[in-house]
């Protein structure tokens, strides 16, 4: 599981390079990043939609094997679609996005998980609402594993997912706006640190 040791050391901002430049950004003095994705963002391919989609903004660092990364930002978003997280990225066709997306009317937790096909899973979080959420995404052997929390509340198993332990990865926040103009995404921390020690815990 996660232990306090494996949170890792802070990423500063300028550590990570955009896939996909927002149309703003701003550092604020308490050290957190204001992000504007711009209008009609995301990124998804084909399943169900019929489309591709390949421009949400995300700033992003080596993943490699064994090693974890955290961000968090807060949940204030509430228009459909909307969404923020953490983007894994091997390339056009093989990435993850996790987090936190407005879909019906409320708060969703999921992941889309893509290897030239898009998959969606979701789990309502209404009571998410407001509060500062992490994402934490664990790099280990042959699979991603995908764990989310709001404030320091017990982490949540949100996905296991394959990824080659060649593959070169690369990973860090990322939000989309696919439904409107003027979403601001205020994210407060970004952290890299070891994977994962096991999936489950004990007892």
């Amino acid at each position: 599981m996660v232990d306090k040791e494996q949170a890792g050391r802070p990423v500063d901002w300028d550590e990570g390079r955009w896939l996909h430049q927002p149309i703003r950004v701003e550092r604020t003095g308490e050290g957190h990043l204001l992000v504007d994705p711009g209008p009609e963002t995301d990124m998804w391919r084909h399943t169900g939609y019929g489309f591709v989609h390949d421009n949400g903004p995300a700033l992003l660092a080596p993943l490699p094997g064994g090693t974890a990364v955290e961000v968090s930002f807060v949940l204030d978003y509430t228009t459909q679609f909307d969404q923020a997280g953490v983007l894994v990225h091997v390339d056009e066709r093989n990435w993850v996005k996790t987090g936190v997306e407005l879909s019906d009317g409320l708060p969703q937790l999921g992941a889309v998980v893509t290897r030239e096909l898009s998959d969606w899973s979701l789990a309502p979080v209404p009571e998410w609402s407001g509060r500062e959420v992490t994402v934490r995404v664990s790099r280990a052997g042959d699979a991603l594993t995908v764990r989310a929390r709001a404030d320091d509340e017990p982490w949540r198993l949100v996905r296991l997912a394959p990824l080659p332990p060649q593959a070169a990865a690369s990973a860090g926040p990322f939000c989309c706006a696919p439904s409107r103009e003027g979403l601001t995404v205020r994210f407060t921390g970004w952290r890299t640190g070891p994977a994962d020690a096991e999936l489950h815990p004990e007892g």
